[in-house]
């Protein structure tokens, strides 16, 4: 080899071995659990920070697909010009009626729109869309009214008990929600009622860590129940001001689980008298006229004192949230429409109705 190639040889071998030292180094310092924290925690600040989107035009975006492809683009094909002909009736009813918005629901909002049109010929279709609207609004008015939430006194520990089915987004709803409230200046404590998946109970470990929350959590496959007293007694024993119990994952068709559901229930009662103050049920939207059968049958087994709506933006079966309220006689506490924690809104039923029918 000449004297030239073997001083380029050189060199080349001296730069490799640099980098490799610095990788090396690299790694010592910042070990992947470090460097994972980290990213967590710029999430975090992006998620608190004030760069989300205002709650109603937020909401008008989550509900694009409803507007665009459920029963509110379906009725607005049908009824367009000035007026309305009661033979289009029929027509009304069969997209009511086969929407994702339930019997009960169809029938309420048909039955408005038989007595807007009732007695004429012809009818205003800006009244008939008026009507609609106010049926709507009707019916989560009709779920407020029936708030069966308890209410706590200034310096009491307040117990949110958390249902749902598996992939609903349930420990992600109680993550978002603790954020939300830690942020508010609220001590808050987590309770991993979820025995059966060790995962669970990580990830809400996860969230704990991430928002600054207390998390209790018993061995895989401990007793859902004694898990939950403890965490209660644990909880308002350290004067927290909201204690999130997160529950397991279940089909509203396992009598069995079902039956549990009522055992921590009534237990979380005996850790604190008055719990839980709120029994929230976490409903996946994009599962349509399935998420009413849930409701139900989480009402039947315990009482459901509000719903929680996810990935309401990723569905066109925005209409589910009338049904649900419908069903059930419940008050909407708050809709996904995102996967930030600020896309987690409290519900207004105003901005809701607004979004749902804006053109």
């Amino acid at each position: 080899m000449d004297p030239i190639s073997g001083t380029v040889w050189w060199i080349a071998g001296a730069v490799a071995l640099a980098a490799v030292v610095a990788l090396t180094r690299r790694g010592k310092q910042d070990p992947p659990e470090a460097r994972t924290s980290e990213a967590e925690a710029g999430e975090t600040a992006a998620t608190s920070a004030g760069t989300a989107e205002p709650a109603a035009s937020s909401l008008k975006s989550g509900l694009d697909r409803t507007r665009s492809e459920g029963f509110v683009a379906r009725l607005s094909a049908l009824l367009t010009g000035e007026k309305l002909e009661p033979a289009v009736l029929a027509e009304v009813e069969e997209i009511l009626f086969t929407a994702d918005i339930g019997v009960q629901t169809a029938t309420a909002l048909f039955e408005r729109i038989q007595s807007e049109l009732s007695g004429r010929e012809l009818a205003d279709v800006d009244r008939v869309w008026a009507a609609v609207r106010e049926e709507a609004l009707a019916i989560l008015e009709r779920g407020e009214a029936a708030d069966r939430a308890k209410e706590t006194q200034p310096g009491e520990t307040r117990v949110v008990l958390v249902l749902g089915v598996n992939g609903a987004g349930k420990t992600t709803t109680i993550g978002k929600l603790a954020s939300q409230w830690v942020e508010e200046g609220k001590r808050v404590w987590l309770v991993a009622g979820d025995t059966f998946r060790a995962a669970a109970a990580e990830q809400l470990e996860h969230w704990g860590r991430r928002v600054g929350a207390e998390v209790t959590r018993g061995k895989e496959g401990a007793d859902p129940a004694s898990v939950v007293f403890d965490g209660v007694r644990e909880a308002v024993e350290a004067e927290a001001d909201v204690v999130l119990v997160d529950t397991a994952g279940r089909l509203h068709t396992q009598v069995n689980l079902m039956a549990e559901l009522e055992k921590v229930h009534r237990v979380t009662g005996k850790a604190l008298e008055g719990a839980p103050h709120e029994t929230l049920l976490v409903v996946d939207a994009t599962t349509g006229q399935n998420a009413i059968q849930q409701a139900r049958m989480f009402h039947e087994a315990t009482d459901v004192t509000g719903v929680v709506l996810t990935k309401l933006d990723g569905t066109a079966k925005g209409g589910i949230v009338l049904g649900v309220c419908e069903s059930i006689s419940v008050p909407i506490r708050h809709v996904g429409v995102g996967e930030r924690v600020a896309d987690l809104r409290p519900f207004d039923k105003t901005d809701f109705i607004d979004a749902l029918f804006a053109s």
